[in-house]
């Protein structure tokens, strides 16, 4: 064999050996699609943090600055931790909360905060968002049901009726007619805060309530109702409300009817409460702790994403603050401003 036939094999045979070598080597590594991460690459996340890494926060009809401000601190909480949010609004129409529950379910949402539209009707939409793998975060008020929804975190309703009513009895001097304006019939909040009205106020024989009726949370509704009430008993001395519109819809009427000596007193602790008890028209309100309420069922989501468990009791109750002309300065957006000052007199 020649020299140059020799090296032709030769040749021959290295390029063979390569291509053996070359196609041996690939079943030894993983497809791109299953292959492990590298070291210090981040774990997959839990299927609940799965998707956009969207909070939903639903609330009913914002106009209602309570609503306003629970939306808006609970959205801005979320976003501050990284959160996009998509701001809800169900009006207390259970139908339509359902609705937009199913499209944060299919926005593949990480979490829900909530302020149902109903203690029974809510379970269902609830449940749904659980057996999606979605946690709902109940806020301000309840529903009737356990162990369905993350979290929820409420006012102490009762608490804060009571003290309320303490003090409306005793600017009443603890006689005269009154007058009780209601809330949203479907709402167990408005039966909570009515009982514990009546707790305080039934144990005072000097006290009489000749008129009951809801006003369905609205400020123009009340002034309606307060119009007609006030045809039909104008001796009335007070009007103790379920809620802060009520409150400001019924001390309208009477001031244009000339009766602003007559007591009211709200609850919430809304700026437009605050402001009217500033001016000497409003006497008292219970505020409650929306921003604290906010805050924490984002934070609690955060957790229960992040770790699978909150850390708390479902069911969390937090006290309110009676809002008097002595300490209606120290308050704004349903929080403490830290100010320890004095407040001016009306």
């Amino acid at each position: 064999m020649s020299t140059k036939k020799v090296f032709s094999v030769l040749s021959l045979i290295v390029i063979l050996a390569m291509l053996i070598s070359a196609c041996g080597a690939q079943p030894t590594q993983a497809p791109a699609a299953t292959q492990a991460p590298a070291a210090g690459a981040p774990a997959a996340e839990a299927p609940v943090a799965a998707g956009t890494k969207l909070i939903c926060v639903i609330v009913p009809a914002v106009e209602n600055p309570f609503f306003g401000a629970m939306q808006e601190i609970a959205a801005a909480k979320a976003e501050e931790m990284g959160y996009t949010t998509l701001r809800l609004n169900h009006g207390d129409d259970a139908n339509k909360q359902m609705e937009l529950v199913e499209s944060c379910i299919a926005k593949k949402a990480s979490a829900i905060v909530l302020d149902n539209a109903g203690a029974d009707a809510t379970v269902a939409a609830v449940q749904k968002a659980k057996d999606a793998g979605i946690p709902t975060f109940l806020v301000d008020r309840e529903i009737t049901a356990e162990g369905v929804a993350g979290a929820q975190i409420v006012s102490n309703n009762y608490q804060g009726a009571t003290i309320l009513a303490e003090y409306f009895a005793q600017m009443m001097g603890e006689e005269g007619d009154y007058v009780e304006l209601t809330g949203r019939d479907t709402d167990t909040n408005a039966h909570v805060r009515s009982q514990g009205f009546h707790d305080v106020l039934d144990q005072l024989p000097g006290l009489k309530m000749v008129a009951q009726q809801t006003a369905n949370w609205s400020q123009t509704e009340a002034l309606g109702v307060m119009e007609s009430i006030l045809q039909a008993n104008p001796g009335i001395k007070g009007v103790i409300a379920g809620n802060d519109t009520m409150a400001l819809g019924a001390q309208a009427a009477l001031i244009a009817a000339g009766r602003p000596d007559v007591i009211v007193v709200g609850f919430d602790g809304s700026d437009d409460a605050i402001q009217s008890i500033g001016r000497g028209e409003l006497k008292a309100t219970s505020l409650q702790p929306v921003a604290e309420m906010a805050l924490q069922a984002v934070i609690q989501a955060d957790q229960l994403i992040r770790t699978g468990s909150t850390g708390k009791p479902e069911k969390q109750s937090i006290d309110m603050v009676l809002i008097t002309a002595e300490n209606f300065c120290q308050y704004k957006t349903f929080a403490p401003t830290g100010s320890t000052e004095a407040c001016p007199q009306p």
